[in-house]
């Protein structure tokens, strides 16, 4: 099957809710993937952050090929050692608790929000259930969740919105005091905006907002979806900042492919949740707990985390060089393995081209390219995804 075979394929049997690139990859190892016509391809999109590991992860491939043997789906009605496991790793690993296991980032998000107006309807009593927000934020695609995000091009559509979110400027600390009312919870922010454009806070904001939240009797809650599980050069990125939340979400790089999502919490916020106040048929099966399991054990003990910070810093410092020498070039962004290169003018030609000449990317708030590979990058891979970017950019001479 061709490259053009299966593109008219899902032209007439699947939903068209991705714009889609016109091929079909088949096949994938380390930093590399091919499509249905044989072609290889150097992928820093990585699944969006999703294959941390590489593709096919050998200790991952194993972990699902031998649990697949033994149990691969029970109900959450009877106790799964591997999930169990799996919570005790990484509250081991964090400033968490307790651990709900869900599918992927919008569930552990919409638990999060369940769980901080639970708590504090408990605490306080009723009228208490709004939640911050940071404009440019991206927290899922459900109903719930496109509430709580801060882009007007992800809730478009879908009136009426689930109430009780204030957007403000990520990174403004007295627009974000000034949003707080009565009806108040909690605050829920990104340690990094990774959709809305590789945007780091200031120095000292995101502690400056545990304080408030602190002094203002609300929960922190952290969305580390894309910046978790080493992604910006630490397990979490938060831990960068010298601060913990009240409540984390995780999902993407979790199990290095498969999906999972997590949401963890302090014991003192999750009492909150008790039998009948959320759950997840597939949650934390056997099957994709055992693999998250040894995926983060492969980050953590194989020196996989240390090597991607390593890699990142060099991935910056070559994306400098580059943004300081060609046209059209504004500027580097992100942290660790989640980078941007701000463009003046739209990025997507530059996606286009790049895949042609082998080179996966991504481009997100139109002029900011994205790159998110696995953390087992090699320098000599980075070398040859930025001067390619190079020749592109430089053809392209900034327009």
């Amino acid at each position: 099957m061709s490259n053009a075979l299966w593109v008219e394929r899902n032209a007439a049997a699947v939903a068209n809710t991705y714009g889609r690139y016109p091929i079909a990859l088949v096949r994938g190892e380390g930093c590399r993937v091919w499509d249905a016509d044989g072609k290889e391809y150097l992928d820093l999109v990585a699944g969006i952050a999703v294959n941390n590991l590489g593709h096919c992860h050998p200790k991952v491939v194993a972990a699902l090929r031998a649990q697949a043997g033994e149990l691969i789906h029970c109900s959450n009605l009877y106790h799964i050692p591997q999930q169990i496991e799996l919570a005790e790793w990484l509250c081991g690993h964090c400033f968490a608790d307790r651990a709900f296991f869900c599918n992927s980032g919008a569930e552990a998000n919409e638990a999060a929000i369940k769980l901080a107006r639970k708590a504090s309807r408990e605490r306080h009593g009723e009228g208490r259930g709004e939640i911050v927000t940071a404009l440019m934020s991206f927290h899922g695609r459900t109903l719930g969740t496109i509430a709580a995000t801060g882009q007007e091009k992800v809730r478009a559509g879908f009136d009426p919105l689930m109430p009780g979110f204030r957007y403000v400027p990520f990174g403004d600390l007295t627009a974000l005091e000034a949003a707080i009312t009565p009806a108040t919870c909690a605050v829920m922010l990104e340690p990094v905006q990774a959709e809305g454009g590789i945007i780091v806070p200031p120095a000292g904001y995101l502690q400056a907002v545990r304080e408030l939240c602190d002094r203002r009797g609300l929960l922190l809650i952290f969305d580390e979806v894309q910046t978790g599980i080493g992604r910006t050069g630490t397990l979490f990125a938060h831990e960068q900042e010298g601060v913990t939340p009240d409540i984390m979400s995780l999902a993407k790089g979790l199990a290095g492919g498969p999906p999972i999502g997590c949401m963890l919490a302090t014991a003192e916020v999750m009492q909150h949740f008790q039998p009948g106040s959320h759950a997840s048929t597939f949650g934390g099966n056997p099957l994709l707990a055992a693999t998250a399991l040894a995926a983060l054990k492969t980050l953590t003990e194989d020196g996989i985390l240390e090597h991607g910070r390593a890699m990142g810093a060099y991935f910056r410092a070559q994306l400098e060089e580059l943004a300081a020498s060609v046209p059209g070039v504004l500027g580097v962004r992100g942290r660790g393995l989640l980078l941007g290169l701000e463009l003046a003018s739209e990025g997507a030609g530059i996606v286009q081209q790049a895949m042609a000449r082998g080179l996966l990317i991504n481009c997100t708030v139109g002029t900011v390219l994205r790159f998110v590979p696995p953390l087992v990058i090699s320098r000599e891979e980075i070398d040859r995804a930025v001067a390619l970017l190079r020749e592109l950019l430089t053809a392209a001479g900034g327009h």
